[in-house]
């Protein structure tokens, strides 16, 4: 079975080893994904291959069973199954679609149900506030309280430069700044921020001065080399401070986005209004978070 390979040049994609009609096939089903789609498919796409020892052509329903199967047994989480199984699927839809693949094996499954685990990944108020006072450096601790306030998403802090940052003198009653997030498919969204975090996002900006950088297309968050921080540099200062408060749980930098959208509603923010500042789609998105942590229950109104 031929090994998948990124390719390279401007219209970089991923093939197969040798030149066979496979190759055109993935490279147009890639060709409208992100670029962290790209790695996340290519990951699953070259390890079914691999599995399966099969062409796409070749590709039995059996083959595809035995695959899931397989990842089962590795223990792996539903939701990671899931994703893998959806880029197997996602390809041969694309392949019957076109006319490549006269018979689309992966119709036939269904993606496994992922439990409703939201409540798990809630922090509560005194749990974020006490990773957010053990960042290792005043970077990382503007990259924490952004990530709480915006209730940004990693990929958006990523790519968020000095001129995605404004200042607004009147906010309602109070004085602050606007945050522009880049957000999936391209969208931005303006996120209403306060003066607690215009304060410090202006001190960071004046030591990035300092250190001949905080120029308007310079990241806000600037690893070592000049760029922006990856996401994994990212979800590594979240693991650190996590680590540091003594907080036994695995928090990632999307828990933030998590512990924003249920603090706010908590403390009565409209549901519409995170659900603008967090870039959901729809309310019922947001109105998971008002049913993740519920205050009260019928069962208290029983006469037991």
């Amino acid at each position: 079975m031929p090994d998948l390979v990124p390719s390279t040049g401007p219209d970089a994609g991923y093939r197969l080893t040798n030149v066979d009609d496979d190759e055109r096939l993935i490279q147009l089903w890639l060709r409208s994904k992100s670029a962290n789609s790209k790695e996340a498919y290519f990951r699953d796409l070259s390890q079914f291959l691999e599995y399966s020892n099969q062409t796409l052509s070749d590709v039995k329903l059996d083959h595809i069973w035995d695959w899931v199967d397989h990842l089962n047994s590795l223990g792996l989480a539903v939701s990671t199954v899931s994703r893998k199984l959806a880029a197997i699927k996602s390809l041969f839809s694309f392949g019957n679609k076109v006319g490549y693949i006269p018979f689309n094996v992966g119709a036939a499954i269904s993606l496994p149900k992922i439990p409703d685990e939201l409540a798990q990944r809630i922090l509560t108020e005194s749990e974020t506030k006490s990773i957010l006072a053990m960042a290792k450096t005043f970077r990382d601790s503007v990259l924490l309280k952004l990530l709480y306030f915006t209730g940004a998403r990693v990929s958006e802090l990523t790519t968020l430069k000095w001129k995605h940052i404004n200042e607004v003198t009147k906010l309602g009653d109070h004085s602050g700044c606007i945050v522009t997030l880049i957000g999936k498919g391209a969208k931005s969204r303006n996120v209403v921020v306060p003066q607690t975090a215009w304060s410090i996002l202006l001190e960071l900006q004046a030591q990035e001065k300092e250190a001949g950088y905080g120029s308007q297309n310079d990241p806000v968050f600037r690893s070592r080399k000049g760029g922006s921080l990856s996401r994994i540099q990212i979800w590594q200062i979240v693991k650190n401070a996590t680590s540091a408060s003594g907080i036994q749980r695995n928090v990632s930098p999307h828990w933030l986005r998590h512990a924003h959208a249920s603090h706010s509603l908590d403390r009565g923010a409209p549901t519409h209004l995170v659900k603008e500042t967090l870039g959901h789609k729809s309310l019922t998105t947001t109105s998971r978070y008002t049913h993740a942590r519920p205050d009260d229950s019928s069962g208290n109104y029983l006469d037991v």
